[in-house]
């Protein structure tokens, strides 16, 4: 082979092992993110309890280190003006994560509402009818974070 063609694929290497470590450099300080994200409400009746329940599965580079969520209704006005901050929603409670991988989790919010509670706040229960979006905040080991107030949605009927 000549000389020139050995150093311009040399070169070649060169810029293409550069692009793929950059590329890799880069894919580890992607924030958290959130794949096969699920909301679901069930009323509780007189004979069973109601829940509410999250699931999601959070994948981060660095390690998983938790998931923030808060339930909040679509027709809030007060959220309407002033929508959910990172800020806030790292003061709600935290999902329960369970590692699946080096970089994954597979994490579940559940609250569950007895129909004693419902029929105490019946008032409420009426005025909790209809739409809602679940709002998360992801947190990775190494402190990059990922927030999303709409990450999914669900309706109570």
């Amino acid at each position: 082979m000549s000389r020139r063609i050995i150093l311009g694929s040399a070169a070649a290497l060169v810029v293409l092992g550069g692009g793929g470590a950059f590329a890799l450099a880069h894919a580890g300080e992607q924030p958290p993110a959130l794949n096969n994200s699920t909301a679901r409400y069930t009323a509780p009746a007189v004979d069973r309890e109601g829940s509410f329940t999250f699931t999601t599965d959070v994948t981060a580079a660095s390690g998983v280190k938790s998931l923030k969520v808060l339930a909040w209704p679509a027709d809030s006005p007060a959220l309407a003006k002033n929508p959910l901050t990172q800020k806030e929603l790292a003061a709600v409670e935290s999902a329960t994560c369970k590692p699946t991988g080096d970089d994954t989790a597979h994490c579940t919010y559940r609250v569950t509402v007895t129909a004693a509670e419902s029929a105490e706040s019946a008032e409420s229960a009426e005025s909790a009818k209809g739409r809602w979006h679940v709002a998360t905040l992801a947190t990775a080991d190494n402190g990059d974070t990922s927030f999303n107030g709409k990450t999914a949605t669900f309706t109570v009927d």
